[in-house]
């Protein structure tokens, strides 16, 4: 940026120069006996325009790798700060606004600093130094073309806090486009099926209608100050030229006078206009930067500091929920829960949907914190420990198999360098060999957006064996055999029994026949544990667990 603005400085000073030889050039050369200033004059004149394309060429080519890497820098920076927020804050802002905040909002930044080093380095230079020829031929002429200056600055100021109202209305809808058209193609099944075509895109449209409107008004915000300028301009050269025209024509002063300052008020045209649209321009820029900043100014809810350590972090930890309360806003999903599940053994949640054991999974691996209770892995408070060692004790295989837009190798071992045979053990042990071996590309096969090259059961299973590959303490399935048909159910079953042992496993299931052989299971109802025991024992009891048993098996 320094270098960029030393050589636009260069470029900037040679407007001026280029002014002040036009005196010599109509005086000299343009007279009697000129031959002998012609030469110098002409190489004066060409060597500051070589000059000037010289300087022209390197500013922007620099200004382009400056806006570039800062705008590059800043949605890296911007993704790595997003990604350490809590999951509520992505439950209340969409994928594409903030797909629209990365993009968006740092490429209208982008510019922000070729327009002001070229404001400040290029077009500042280039007015002081044609405005020092101006008062240096004649003082008076040069107050007599800013006359009308002053009139400029209020219609200015008003204009900049209407460009940037709009630009910020203007980004907000650009977040609502972004927005609707993820909700759009990520839901292009439901879309289809229910004939939403024309319904999804008249609300697009409406959408877009509001975005134009505001490009519109905020164009013509921009626009208005270089518009104001040349009006100013205008006065200015009417009343020099009515001035300077008799002096002239009186013999008080000479042509060559005459056409350097008139030159030299000319070539301020231009820088002039451009600081005039660099005003709007900022106020453009810095509506996104408020929105930036805004964002980088979210922090994730504190958490004490890391000073717990888990007694051996390789060894299957007891789970104790003690008197849990957690709601989300004003809802409370968690009221006083407690339960514990014992190292190394089978605890299944069950109970009505809502009853909060989704909740459960969320706040054991803290994408979510409890408002009181507490949460112990063998015995230490999980609020107490690091983020990447707490994560560390968990896999996760839920009902809603999220895979990625990459190929199935990369989508179980989601960026580790793994071996080729462990890699291959864990696919066998989760049957996803049974379908892998006879696609044309194997694991290099691409699973789609949101694995949808895949079928409801091959996901599941992919997302099996991705949790066997972490080869935590900690097993957490949410209904992890939901998406298979009875046959896969049983393969897969078995071996999520496998890899439980010697593991302490949590099981969430709707269908109570998959958890019989679960070592305890905990009845949940409206966010607290009414009851727990084995198939058998609960059963006997004619509770809750024996109903739903009852209407489950009898449908």
């Amino acid at each position: 940026m320094a270098l960029v603005f030393g050589v636009m400085m260069i470029e900037g000073g040679t407007l001026g120069a280029l002014s002040y030889m036009l005196k010599p050039l109509f005086d000299k050369v343009f007279s009697d006996g000129g031959e002998a200033a012609l030469i110098w004059v002409g190489f004066g004149i060409l060597g500051l325009f070589v000059l000037r394309a010289i300087t022209s060429i390197t500013s922007k080519t620099l200004l382009t790798i400056i806006a570039q890497r800062s705008s590059s820098a800043m949605q890296v920076d911007l993704l790595r700060h997003i990604l350490t927020l809590d999951a509520s804050f992505f439950q209340t802002n969409p994928p594409g606004a903030l797909i629209e905040r990365v993009q968006g909002d740092t490429m209208a930044v982008q510019g922000v600093w070729s327009t002001v080093i070229m404001g400040v380095g290029r077009d500042t230079i280039s007015l002081i130094g044609l405005f020092a020829v101006a008062i240096a031929i004649d003082p008076v002429w040069t107050l007599a073309a800013m006359i009308g200056a002053p009139l400029l600055i209020a219609p200015a100021l008003i204009v900049q806090r209407y460009i940037r109202r709009k630009t910020a209305a203007m980004r907000n809808e650009a977040g609502n486009r972004a927005t609707r058209l993820d909700e759009v193609f990520h839901g292009i099944q439901a879309v289809k099926l229910n004939g939403m075509e024309a319904y999804q895109t008249s609300r697009f449209e409406t959408i877009v209608n509001r975005i134009i409107r505001a490009e519109i008004r905020m164009a013509m915000g921009r626009s208005t100050i270089p518009a104001l300028i040349d009006v100013i301009t205008g006065i200015g050269f009417f009343t020099v030229l009515m001035l300077g025209g008799s002096q002239i024509i009186n013999g008080e002063r000479t042509i060559g006078d005459f056409m350097a300052f008139f030159s030299a008020m000319a070539l301020t045209f231009q820088p002039l206009r451009r600081m005039g649209d660099m005003a709007g321009f900022w106020q453009v820029a810095a509506a996104s930067l408020e929105r930036l900043f805004h964002l980088f100014d979210t922090h994730p809810a504190p958490r004490p500091a890391a000073t717990g350590r888990l007694p051996d972090p390789n060894r299957a930890p007891q789970i104790v929920l003690q008197d849990i309360q957690f709601s989300y806003g004003e809802n409370p999903v968690l009221r006083g829960l407690s339960f514990t599940a014992e190292a190394g053994k089978i605890t299944a949640l069950v109970g009505a949907s809502g009853a909060g054991k989704s909740t459960v999974f969320n706040l054991l691996t803290a994408m979510a914190l409890p408002q009181s209770g507490q949460i112990l892995l063998d015995g230490v408070d999980i609020g107490t420990l690091a983020l990447p060692d707490l994560r560390s004790q968990f896999a996760v295989v839920t009902q809603d198999a999220a895979l990625f837009d990459e190929t199935i190798r990369e989508n179980i071992a989601l960026g580790h360098d793994l071996p080729e045979a462990e890699l291959r053990a864990a696919m066998d042990a989760a049957h996803v060999s049974e379908f892998v071996n006879v696609l044309p590309r194997g694991l290099d096969s691409p699973a789609g957006p949101r694995g949808s090259g895949l079928s409801g059961g091959q996901r599941q299973r992919v997302a099996i064996a991705r949790a066997l590959l972490r080869d935590t303490p900690v097993l957490l399935l949410d209904e992890a055999t939901s998406a298979l048909d009875a046959q896969s159910e049983a393969l897969v079953a078995e071996a999520l029994s496998k890899a439980a042992r010697g593991r302490t496993t949590l099981v969430i299931a709707h269908r109570l026949a998959t958890i019989r052989d679960a070592d305890c299971i905990v009845v949940m109802d409206q966010g607290r544990a009414v009851d727990s025991g084995t198939h058998e024992e609960l059963l006997g009891r004619s509770g809750l667990y024996a109903n739903l048993c009852k209407l489950q098996f009898q449908a």
